[in-house]
């Protein structure tokens, strides 16, 4: 699979990067990944996926190669930036169709997005998204009005993440089918070594800080049950069998409320896509290309 890099200096001060595949005329598949991951950790997936679709591949702030860009814009200026970054890139795509993945953290921007612009996408996958319910949002709001937002688990572990290694070969047995990276294949696990990491003149580090993991974790999309109720692209959410349960709670609250939004539950956990990227890709293609 052969990827070229771009770069937008974006409007909040920093330059994000990411990766496309040459224009070839085949639809446009516009991908975003989870919180402290880059796209390109999902090569596996996405490798099935470019036999039909060219991909415009988008790290977030502080993610891959974008820049850290100082303190953390947001989740709905992150979705805003991704809009910004593509408006710039799919000039080169001549219009052809264009459509929305998006894994967890990226899943949530990527319905942001539809809902800030319905007719971009004709068609969207959201890869267990962490949809927070609104006794959750709740919680967080009073949490960040108290103080306490930072502590939060998932925030207090990433904060605590180890950042780096002396080379790839050591970081492959710290991590290699350890927390989050239970079940993942060879080749997915592989792609994170590659691409999450960078080198240094010490050995290796995590490309995302864990503090802007934390940053993340530690924070909520605005308005995210009104942006879900705007949503008017056919969607698709799948979701692991084993992930979050707030994940299937949010998902059945959405599909309940919006007839445009229908959710499937797959075998595997919160990175099911990548435990199984052929079947995933199935199941993303299948959606994307029905008519309809």
């Amino acid at each position: 699979m052969h990827l070229e890099s771009w770069s937008h200096a974006c409007s909040a001060g920093f330059t994000l990067r990411g990766w496309h595949s040459p224009p070839s005329g085949k639809p446009l598949l516009h991908f975003l990944h989870g919180n402290g991951y880059c796209g390109r950790v999902y090569e596996p997936l996405l490798a099935c996926l470019a036999e039909d679709f060219d991909l415009w591949l988008c790290d977030v702030q502080g993610h891959g190669d974008s820049d850290h860009g100082g303190r953390f814009h947001g989740w709905n200026r992150s979705a805003e930036l991704a809009l910004e970054a593509f408006a710039m890139g799919r000039e080169r795509f001549a219009g052809v169709p264009a459509f929305a993945v998006g894994h967890s953290f990226g899943g949530v921007l990527s319905a942001l997005m539809l809902a800030q612009q319905p007719q971009l996408f004709q068609r969207a996958v959201l890869l267990d998204p962490v949809l927070f319910t609104p006794a959750m949002i709740g919680v967080m709001a009073l949490s960040d009005v108290v103080g306490l937002s930072q502590r939060n688990t998932l925030a207090s572990k990433a904060r605590k993440r180890r950042q780096k290694w002396p080379d790839r070969l050591a970081a492959h047995a710290a991590l290699h089918g350890r927390g989050m990276f239970r079940g993942w294949t060879e080749a997915a696990f592989e792609a994170y070594l590659n691409h999450a990491l960078r080198d240094t003149e010490e050995g290796v580090e995590l490309k995302c800080r864990p503090s802007r993991e934390a940053d993340i974790f530690a924070s909520f999309p605005k308005r995210l049950w009104p942006s879900l109720a705007k949503v008017v692209t056919p969607t698709q959410v799948l979701y692991g069998q084993g992930s979050y349960p707030f994940v299937a709670k949010s998902v059945a609250r959405w599909c309940a409320s919006n007839a445009h939004v229908h959710a499937q539950v797959v075998h595997g956990g919160h990175c099911f896509m990548q435990e199984q990227p052929e079947e995933s890709a199935e199941r993303v293609r299948a959606f994307l290309r029905a008519e309809g």
